[in-house]
């Protein structure tokens, strides 16, 4: 387990990163509940993101309160995860680039359009690094 405080992804712990394991990304609803939702994510070694639209309850709630937590299991042992928790910052993407990236990482194909959908990239640099 990685010690409390921890702000970095332990060498041991990075190639959950780099698998396609999905993230489940905590936010904090309306009425202070946690909210959860599996999103195909990107690392790039410092940052963890991942591609939502401005309909979904995740972006409102990140514009409300940009605390963040992902938790990745680990695809070959799932009794292994890693939580990142930070603090999310927002960004358009009008050209959908990013949803593109991650559906070609993930299946492997473009990610199909869908008319009026506007589309943001989440991302943050972890702040408290936990796994086991």
């Amino acid at each position: 387990m990685a010690p409390a405080g921890r702000t970095e992804v332990p060498p041991s712990h990075a190639p959950i990163l780099a698998s396609r394991a999905l993230a489940h990304v905590a936010t904090i609803g309306p009425r202070g509940e946690p909210q959860s939702h599996p999103v195909w994510f990107g690392w790039d070694g410092q940052r963890l993101a991942f591609s939502t639209t401005k309909a979904r309850q995740k972006y409102r709630n990140l514009r409300r309160d940009p605390r963040i937590s992902a938790t990745i299991t680990d695809p070959e042992r799932p009794e292994r995860y890693l939580e990142l928790r930070g603090v999310a910052q927002i960004s358009d993407d009008p050209d959908r680039a990013y949803i593109n990236e991650m559906s070609l990482r993930y299946r492997g194909q473009q990610f199909p359009p869908s008319p009026g959908e506007e589309r943001v990239v989440v991302s943050f640099v972890p702040t408290h690094v936990t796994g086991q």
